[in-house]
């Protein structure tokens, strides 16, 4: 499991950071910091391998906090996230080490990407005390790196049904639906359309809501987020899924 710190001043960003981050299988985040010296400390503390890195926050800014990372030569890798769009930040940012850099807005999918990247490099990386140069050149180059990214769904779902559950959700387009409407559609047990809904919520795909009739108890409803239409995509066009 690689263990992820968020370090982001805004609360609303960083809980959708975090969303994202524990969407993707093998991720944990194992703490979320508003400012430099709270990452510090938490990483005098505690160990983590990744840190999501904003630059502009109270104090000192995200940049001298990877500057530290490297002078304490911490075993430590930086995904920089950041509104920060000038060259100087950026430049500065790949100088320090960091392994990527995500300019806000971004999509779910530019994060995916990002952060399968990093996890098929860390195995790799972790499994080898040698690299051939075939091998440094899968690393290094960024063209020979998209290679590598290979989005998994959750254990026991499969891309043929997931496709054929979205395709579904596109049908009843902005209706809300429950589990057992879904399921009668798709033509699957409640059990398993249940565990579609979670991952595609999980995403973002879908938002959930209570609906309370007149008898019984409530009921999970379920609607598609317009918006967010195209984060399940890279799961639907992945390969060997």
């Amino acid at each position: 499991m690689i263990r992820v710190l968020i370090v982001e001043d805004d609360p609303m960003v960083a809980e959708i950071n975090k969303r994202y981050l524990t969407s993707i299988p093998e991720f944990t985040c194992v703490g979320v910091v508003s400012d430099v010296s709270q990452a510090l400390l938490f990483l005098e503390r505690k160990p983590a391998d990744l840190v999501l890195l904003d630059i502009f926050m109270p104090g000192k800014n995200g940049l001298e906090l990877l500057t530290e990372i490297r002078k304490k030569e911490k075993s430590i890798d930086v995904i920089v996230i950041s509104a920060a769009n000038d060259i100087q930040n950026i430049k500065k940012s790949l100088r320090l080490g960091a392994v990527d850099y995500l300019i806000k807005p971004f999509e779910f999918e530019r994060l995916n990407s990002a952060l399968r990247m990093y996890q098929k490099e860390h195995e790799f990386t972790k499994e080898q005390e040698e690299l051939t140069q075939e091998d440094l050149d899968k690393l290094l180059l960024y063209q020979n790196k998209t290679d590598l990214i290979s989005p998994q769904l959750p254990k026991g779902l499969t891309q043929k049904t997931l496709r054929h559950v979205v395709n579904s959700i596109f049908e009843i387009k902005s209706k809300g639906f429950t589990a057992e409407e879904l399921a009668g559609k798709v033509g699957i047990t409640r059990v398993s359309i249940r565990k579609y809904l979670k991952f595609l919520t999980e995403i973002g795909f879908l938002s959930i809501d209570l609906s309370y009739g007149t008898v019984g108890r409530p009921v999970n409803q379920y609607y598609l987020n317009e918006r967010n239409t195209k984060r399940v995509e890279i799961y639907l066009k992945a390969p060997g899924i």
